[in-house]
């Protein structure tokens, strides 16, 4: 009698890991949603941030978390189809990224934790230069995320040519923010582009590609 007979006989059953409710389909469209929920948290967090900073550091933290899971479901995704190398590119951009973002999201919890209530106006001025500074910074990364992504998944042919034109005009839309260093209005570091319009091109990526991800789910093992 083999051993799965024996469980089955004596009343006890094990789910299996691909039907069960958090087998690989779960981790999967977990994975593959990771976009969008990091989409939201950075969203909620930069509506908090003026009243609770902690708080929208926490949550900046958990939307980085959600963004690297992004990029390895993307990598899956282009293993899967014979374009790892793409997908290699998208983890090396978006843990550039996530570093990147973490040390800006340091800076301004030390201003809201301690700095600022120092009455040092010097060091906070500083720091906020510092910070905006690394957000102009963070645009090359992110446009090697997208550009990785849509040139991967174009490859793959999972993706019309009409949505790899968008993708790259977005990469280049994305790049043109790591230029943004006028000492004030629309192009400065902390100006409109930087602070709305590059983001939103690159929400807009991610729900676009998190579409296309979940058109191509399957239960793979290596979740």
């Amino acid at each position: 009698m083999s051993a799965s007979t024996t469980i089955a006989a004596s009343g006890q059953s094990i789910a299996s890991p691909t039907t069960d409710a958090y087998g690989r389909e779960f981790w999967e469209w977990l994975w593959r949603t990771s976009g969008i929920q990091s989409v939201g948290l950075f969203v909620i967090a930069y509506g908090v941030y003026s009243y609770q900073p902690l708080i929208a550091a926490a949550l900046s933290g958990l939307a980085i978390l959600n963004l690297m899971w992004f990029a390895a479901a993307i990598r899956a995704t282009l293993a899967d189809a014979g374009q790892d190398g793409w997908g290699a590119a998208a983890t090396a951009a978006s843990a550039a990224f996530g570093g990147m973002f973490l040390l800006l999201i340091s800076m301004h919890a030390a201003v809201a934790y301690s700095i600022a209530g120092s009455g040092n106006q010097t060091l906070v001025t500083g720091l906020n230069g510092v910070a905006w500074a690394s957000v102009v910074l963070t645009s090359f990364p992110r446009a090697m995320l997208i550009m990785a992504g849509t040139f991967g998944l174009w490859r793959a042919q999972y993706i019309s040519n009409a949505q790899f034109a968008a993708g790259v005009a977005a990469v280049i839309l994305v790049l043109a923010g790591g230029t943004t260093w006028t000492s004030g209005g629309f192009w400065a570091p902390d100006g409109a582009y930087s602070r709305f319009i590059s983001p939103a091109i690159g929400f807009v990526w991610i729900a676009v590609v998190s579409r296309v991800l979940l058109s191509r789910s399957a239960a793979r093992v290596g979740w």
